[in-house]
């Protein structure tokens, strides 16, 4: 087993380390080895930037002219102003030539700086030999074009005998539309970015080069310069325009080679990256450098290059950081076969190299206080959804590649001669219908059990005419049941069921708690109370099951649903005595009871929460998937909601009380496995939280970037891919596990992932409740509700039909603006209809609880006749307090 463990963890490894490669595989562009012509030069590093006032020193430009000194002949800027007057000067020590530039805009004021430190400086220093007025301005509509017109003039006539040649710098469109401008400069300088017209980049080149020979064949007796060409490293994606460190090295080595050939006069737009551009031109503006921020070359000019060279780092990380998980996961999972601990460990290794991937994008990224917010609210949603995917991933290798079950407990014979201990039957009860809790007692009169009890305890039911009934019909059914009528009672469930210890028979060794609607096999208690004879077992719990479902849709998904977690979840859980106690068809020790304290009154689940108790305390637990009882589904979707959000909400609860005992720590009873099982178990609960604040977030985050896109960018593709794949690999495990563990049809399997789905928003809400509230009143599950119109499902639902649209509004809002240019907006808008579904499901499902049914035709499971003992007056049992 040691040594096919080492396999797998060699075969993973090898893959990881081919993975990372076939990502990364290089591209060989023609090399280029000679010196540029020239490059755009902003000197701002870092957190520099204009708009804050915070300039480069001195000392910072001249450390650029040093690097850039034998790379390049000359570089061309934009402003004589934030700090950059000086730069030619510098410049000029270290041998470069300056095509100086001025910025100009609607600011008269500054404008006029601009133009007379333009002269002043083109009159002073002799290595500014062109000189451009404006950037882009008639691009922009900064303003019209005679005004720049005048300025161009005004500065031709002051520099008339330094023999400067002066232009403006314009996108090849703009040279071709304004024929007139032309005439007004001593030569055309144009800007060429293909990356902007969603140009391929294995065919930016030959497009750009094109654009170039049209504006020079437009102005046949000017000299034609290209002041910006490049392509950038980083950014989102426009039409077929994909920028990264390879696309951008093939272009820049691609057209230098051909412009060295061509002899043309370019610029490559830009020396270093300017982080504080991405609140103008987005994420993409950032990125144009052939330098990062920092200074250091992103590519070589020379060889083969990577969008991460350092990608045999990154995979070896990868591989470290899984490591101690794998390791862990073969120790306890030895009894796995080959097949499910290969498909484990490398569930774990991709889940760990996209972490390494994302925190190493996250490390190339520069963060504006914008990005910063992005990568705060995404990155814990990410680690939670790689969370549940480990979780569930585990849960289905378990499922599927187990060599067999480890704690598999079957029904004991119930014709076996022994002693029998006495059991105290519990049943709560607040304003049940009396037929239905009748039918309850019935079940438990039948009962192959000669040494029990059973105590109905009625708490805060105020109609007289609910309750009497049951206590007349507990009369009849003689002295082994007790009827409780308690008003006011606190506590709730708890405290009905706390009062029934107060006032259980003293012989009593075993308590049983079933809910008011459940029908009892009559060989529930010999089968199970055997399982007591070992003196660690706290609790023999049974699953659930339900018998009104048939002929009707809606109880029989949610039915199915429900099974879902007694025969898969709580098997599993099972394996590793980390069962979760649920407050019906449960047995229970008395000592046990005594040793860990009462039912928690605090709490709206206190079953599961006695459960965690007795596990804590050093108590085992038995769990046979065998059905001993069936009650009743909820009749309407707002009662199956109901339910959930006190389970969801009871969770919380339970996880604030007894957080300190899901740490590991020896003073704790519960062992690192059934930590491990109450933590993931309710792992996907907070998943569906964080997806609704995702949601919300999502709506509000997609409004800025339609009205604010300045300020707001689209989350990387690395964030949004996740989401959709966690959701689709959550579906196909649903309906593996099933098909594997649960006895129902394809139907019935989509009708309870219908019904999974359409509990998403009320768990999310539930567990955000719980999270910022203390006390929340215990939600009763209505049973027998009246059927209500389609209307009323809107209304049931109507939170979350309204979620739904807006993300479906979003989405379309996004696709239409921005999807036709950026295939990251197309996928963001996906993202947001795929976020929509569950939601939809609400409304699904709470229809399909309205629609007609026909009349049913089980109403119970066929059971023997009711045994109703002859009425007999008599005293409550000895040493219990008569009512």
């Amino acid at each position: 087993m040691r040594y096919s463990g080492l396999l797998v963890l060699f075969l993973v490894a090898v893959l990881n380390l081919a993975g990372w490669a076939y990502m990364n595989r290089p591209i060989e562009p023609r090399p280029w080895g000679e010196v540029m012509n020239g490059v755009d030069y902003t000197p701002f590093r870092g957190d520099q930037d204009p708009r804050n006032n915070k300039f480069p020193s001195e000392a910072e430009i001249e450390q650029d002219m040093q690097l850039l000194a034998g790379q390049v002949k000359q570089i061309r800027t934009y402003s004589m102003l934030d700090g950059q007057s000086e730069i030619a000067k510098i410049a000029g020590r270290y041998g470069l030539d300056v095509m100086q530039g001025t910025w100009l805009d609607g600011r008269l004021e500054r404008n006029e700086q601009e133009i007379e430190a333009l002269v002043q400086a083109a009159r002073t220093h002799g290595n500014i030999r062109r000189v451009l007025v404006g950037n882009e301005t008639l691009l922009r509509a900064d303003m019209p074009i005679q005004d720049l017109v005048q300025y161009i003039r005004r500065v031709r006539t002051e520099l008339a005998d330094r023999h400067i040649e002066v232009s403006t710098a314009e996108t090849w469109d703009i040279w071709l539309r304004y024929p007139q401008l032309g005439r007004e400069v001593d030569f055309i300088a144009i800007h060429l970015l293909p990356y902007w017209e969603g140009q391929a980049p294995d065919k930016a080149v030959e497009y750009a080069l094109s654009r170039y020979q049209q504006v020079k064949d437009a102005y046949p007796t000017k000299k034609v310069v290209i002041t910006e060409i490049g392509w950038p490293s980083e950014g989102r994606i426009r039409r077929d325009a994909l920028p990264s460190p390879t696309t951008q090295a093939a272009f820049l080595r691609g057209f230098l080679n051909i412009a060295n050939q061509r002899g043309l006069d370019y610029f490559i737009q830009e020396a270093f990256d300017q982080p504080w551009k991405r609140n103008i031109e987005g994420s993409v503006g950032a990125y144009w450098g052939v330098y990062n921020a920092d200074r250091t070359p992103k590519f070589p000019m020379v060889g083969p290059v990577s969008d991460r060279p350092h990608w045999p780092q990154l995979a070896a990380a990868s591989i470290l950081l899984a490591l101690p998980l794998m390791a862990w996961f073969l120790a306890r999972w030895s009894d796995l076969r080959f097949s499910g601990r290969f498909f484990f460990i490398a569930l774990i290794q991709i889940v760990t190299s996209a972490l390494v991937m994302v925190v190493d994008s996250g490390l190339r990224t520069y963060m504006s206080p914008g990005i910063a917010l992005m990568w705060a609210m995404l990155l814990p949603l990410l680690l939670l959804l790689f969370m549940v995917v480990l979780a569930e991933g585990l849960e289905l290798s378990e499922v599927i590649w187990a060599s067999r079950r480890q704690r598999h407990f079957l029904p004991f014979k119930t014709d076996i001669e022994r002693a029998w201990p006495k059991i105290s039957i519990h049943i709560p009860a607040y304003n049940e219908p009396p037929e239905m809790l009748k039918k309850t007692l019935d079940a438990l009169a039948r009962l192959d059990y000669q040494n029990y009890e059973v105590l109905v305890i009625d708490n805060n039911t105020k109609d007289e005419a609910v309750w009497r009934p049951v206590e007349e019909y507990c009369r009849q059914l003689g002295d082994k049941f007790r009827f409780f009528h308690v008003a006011p009672l606190q506590g709730f469930k708890a405290g009905a069921l706390n009062f029934a210890l107060r006032n259980t028979a003293k012989d009593v060794e075993i308590i049983g708690v079933i809910d008011a609607d459940y029908l009892v096999e009559p060989d529930w208690l010999k089968s199970l109370v055997p399982y007591f004879d070992r003196a660690d077992i706290g609790f023999v719990q049974a699953p659930q099951d339900h018998y009104d479902w048939k002929n009707d849709t809606f109880k029989e998904f949610i039915n199915w649903e429900y099974a879902g977690f007694f025969q898969i979840g709580m098997v599993q859980r099972n394996e590793r005595d980390a069962i979760i106690q649920h407050g019906t068809m449960t047995l229970v020790r008395r000592s046990a009871i005594e040793h860990v304290g009462p039912w928690a009154e605090w709490c709206i689940c206190e079953d599961a929460e006695m459960g965690l108790r007795l596990l804590a305390g050093g108590w085992h637990s038995i769990y046979t998937d065998r059905r001993f009882g069936y009650g009743l589904t909820p009749d309407t979707f707002s009662g199956y909601k109901s339910q959930r959000f006190r389970w969801a909400y009871g969770a919380v609860q339970i996880i604030k009380r007894h957080w300190r005992d899901m740490l590991p720590g020896d003073e704790r009873k519960l062992d690192p496995m059934q930590r491990y099982h109450f933590v993931t178990g309710w792992m996907p609960w907070f998943a569906d939280a964080l997806g609704l604040v995702f949601a919300i977030a999502s709506l509000a985050w997609t409004v800025g970037v339609l009205v604010m896109p300045k300020y707001f960018e689209l989350p990387l593709a690395l964030f949004l891919l996740p989401v959709v794949a966690v959701f689709g690999a959550k579906l196909a495990q649903f309906l593996w596990l099933y098909k594997i563990r649960v006895p129902c049809t394809l139907r019935q399997r989509l009708g309870a992932g219908l019904a999974g789905l359409a509990l998403t928003y009320t768990i999310a809400k539930a567990m955000l409740f719980g999270l910022f509230t203390s006390k929340l009143p215990f939600i009763r599950t209505p049973k027998h509700e009246d059927q209500a119109a389609f209307v009323q499902a809107l209304i049931m639902a109507q939170e979350e039909v309204l979620l739904a649209a807006l993300l479906v509004l979003a989405g379309i809002g996004m696709w239409n603006f921005q999807g036709g240019e950026d295939p990251e907006a197309r996928l963001w808008a996906i993202v947001m209809w795929a976020q929509s579904v569950p939601y939809w499901a609400s409304l699904v499902l709470a229809a399909i609880s309205t629609a007609p049914k026909p009349p049913s035709k089980e109403a119970a499971p066929a059971q023997a006749t009711p045994v109703v003992a002859p009425v007999v007056t008599s005293a409550p049992a000895q040493g219990t307090p008569a009512q």
